[in-house]
């Protein structure tokens, strides 16, 4: 029962930066961003095809998390310039990116166990592997999230933060809204390849169908983490989305341990997610219903 405890660590630090990404767009930005499920598998595929070849983890990582970047970015100019609708135009991201995740690995999967990753070190310490990996990603979780919250609180941070709650007035004080939402989408984006590159040096393998539920898997951790720690600022915004996800991932885990299937992971979590969201509305029905009872 205990052993749970690393690996539910381990995977949710690694997809807190998903779930980082997740809420800059959804809750900060308004910007229901579904680009995510072809991001995250761009940055396993960009950094392990360049790991593949000859290239260095770090810079091969970095790579990666770029080319989020401009995936995000690109997605935002569908939305802002060519006037697409902003569901419609991460959809369409999220289709052009499976094509391209194929076109850069040259195939389905590309295995790396055999290759120098950012991890290989960790693999020759005298202690368990997992201690490492652990905090590992607990620095690059915490690093970000303060990366974000610093962010957030400077100017061009805040006008992000004001497009995303009224981009009308924001817009008539003189901000442009369209490229503060395309750099904000492309920030977004490029956290979640990081941890797509980071996850696939882990994993010791990328593959093009890895990100495949990876925004419902997000909001999942989103919600678990505001039902936690209530989002009253930004700073408990990214807290709960990160703790959320090491929530999330340590329910998933123990649900595996009680005899969910794996196949069924999608299922559970598309579940989870409809309950979150539902109790709010069944709650102000109840409400509602006992206002009028007392009138």
């Amino acid at each position: 029962m205990l052993n749970i405890i690393p690996i539910s660590l381990e995977q949710g630090l690694a997809y807190a930066l998903v779930a980082l990404g997740i809420a800059l767009t959804f809750r900060v930005l308004a910007f229901p961003d579904l680009t995510v499920d072809g991001s995250f598998p761009l940055g396993g595929a960009v950094a392990a095809r360049l790991i593949f070849d000859g290239m260095d983890p770090l810079t091969s990582t970095l790579i990666a998390t770029a080319a989020g970047f401009v995936a995000g970015y690109l997605t935002g100019i569908f939305a802002t310039k060519f006037k697409i609708n902003s569901l419609l135009a991460g959809i369409l991201m999220m289709t052009i990116l499976y094509s391209v995740n194929l076109r850069i690995m040259g195939r389905a999967n590309i295995p790396l166990l055999s290759k120098p990753t950012l991890f290989s070190p960790m693999e020759s310490l005298s202690i368990s592997r997992d201690i490492p990996v652990i905090i590992f990603f607990l620095v690059i979780a915490v690093v970000c999230k303060f990366a974000i919250d610093v962010f957030l609180h400077t100017e061009y941070g805040l006008g992000l933060r004001a497009t995303g709650d009224n981009e009308d007035m924001i817009r008539a004080l003189g901000v442009n809204t369209d490229s503060v939402t395309n750099f904000g989408l492309g920030l977004s984006n490029a956290m979640v390849a990081l941890a797509g590159a980071l996850i696939a040096q882990d994993q010791g393998f990328s593959d093009v169908g890895m990100g495949i539920g990876m925004i419902v898997a997000g909001l999942a951790s989103i919600i678990i983490g505001e039902a936690l720690i209530k989002p009253k600022t930004v700073v408990r915004l990214t807290l709960a989305a990160a703790f959320g996800s090491v929530v999330y991932r340590f329910i998933i885990a123990l649900g595996m341990r009680m005899g969910l299937a794996p196949t069924d992971l999608k299922l559970a979590t598309g579940v989870m997610v409809v309950i979150a969201l539902a109790i709010p509305a069944i709650r102000g029905q109840r409400e509602k219903k006992l206002n009028l009872r007392g009138m």
